[in-house]
């Protein structure tokens, strides 16, 4: 089997972040959101994969990706020259995929279950496509599947205005080459995309079997700020643990609960509050950083307080009377006191911003 990862996308929702990087590589406790995909089919056992990427961010993703391939792993880089759909990015990557199962991941998705035991149930109860779905409050905005008494899939529709069901199609999908000859017989939607749920409602239509499963984790979609800061949360409630790298400075420093720090940080009169990621090379002074927090490789924080929030790598915010929260920071942002202070700050900066607060 093997694994085909759709990285490509403008990630208009995620502006001014996504003006110089892609949504994929925007990090979620510290790790980039592509990274997970390309670990949860290597915890599946999957090692041939391929990875949609676009022309305006394909070198960023490919550069990404191979620092996080194992020796094991074999990538393969598809160009997809515009966002025509995820039925599109199929069909441009059949050179790669072949007669080959696969399985399709999202790649600013991330989901709580292992992969494993969706596999295997592809496996073991054949079928040409199986797709997971999970219940949200809002079917509206997703791809929504109709199931019978069998769980068997009888009907699709693409983010309808009066879904027939709450459940949204997760960005996770299994299919056999079976797709290959529903996405040859379908036409771009409205939106001018060639649809997911348009190949496979053709496969239903067709007498294919497609099976449906129910997700019962978590599923994270990173497209917006607070679903950005959402992930962030969940992830490190799941996942973070307590790791201080040997080298760390420690003056003055209290660590409560689950604070993982890396290599080179110093961290002086300073209180952490976990579950807290701060990367390497970190300067952390007369601060505060609170939970749910993630600070980028070579971040200086000094007399402030955070909360909940994400920094890319090296920012700098220095001098902020008054806590911060829920806020994103892109790369290489500066946030610094001038003088009198509103009651509360709340922000989302782009790249290479510089700001002086008054």
């Amino acid at each position: 089997m093997k694994g085909l990862v759709l990285a490509g996308g403008r990630g208009t929702r995620l502006r001014p972040l996504t003006h110089t990087m892609a949504k994929q590589l925007v990090p979620v406790a510290n790790q980039p959101i592509l990274h997970y995909a390309f670990s949860s089919l290597y915890e599946a056992g999957i090692r041939d994969i391929g990875v949609i990427i676009s022309p305006e961010t394909g070198a960023d993703i490919r550069a990404s990706a191979q620092l996080w391939q194992p020796a094991d792993v074999t990538l393969t880089f598809i160009e997809q020259d515009e966002p025509a759909g995820l039925a599109h990015a199929v069909k441009i990557a059949h050179g790669f995929l072949g007669a080959s199962p696969f399985v399709m991941y999202l790649g600013d998705n991330l989901i709580e279950n292992p992969l494993t035991d969706l596999i295997a149930s592809f496996r073991q109860d054949p079928c040409d496509a199986l797709i997971l779905l999970k219940s949200v409050d809002n079917p509206q905005a997703f791809g929504v599947a109709q199931l019978d008494a069998n769980h068997q899939v009888v009907g699709l529709e693409e983010k309808p205005a009066q879904p027939k069901s709450d459940l949204a199609l997760v960005g996770v999908y299994l299919f056999t080459a079976a797709v290959f000859e529903a996405i040859a017989q379908i036409k771009p939607s409205a939106r001018g995309e060639l649809e997911i749920t348009d190949a496979i409602d053709t496969m239903i239509a067709h007498g294919r079997r497609v099976r449906a499963t129910r997700l019962e984790g978590w599923w994270l979609d990173t497209g917006k700020k607070d679903d950005l800061l959402e992930a962030n949360r969940v992830v490190l409630d799941a996942y973070c643990q307590p790791n201080l790298a040997a080298d760390v400075v420690q003056d003055g420093a209290q660590f409560r609960g689950r604070v993982s720090v890396g290599e080179g940080t110093v961290v002086r009169n300073s209180v952490v509050q976990g579950p807290v990621s701060i990367g390497k090379h970190c300067v952390i002074e007369d601060a505060y950083i609170g939970p749910y927090s993630s600070v980028g490789d070579g971040s200086i924080i000094r007399k402030s307080e955070l909360d909940n929030c994400v920094l890319l790598e090296r920012c700098h915010i220095e001098g902020i009377p008054t806590r911060i929260e829920q806020s994103i920071f892109g790369t290489d942002c500066q946030l610094v006191r001038n003088e009198q202070p509103p009651a509360a700050y709340r922000f989302m900066i782009g790249d290479q911003s510089v700001i002086e607060v008054v």
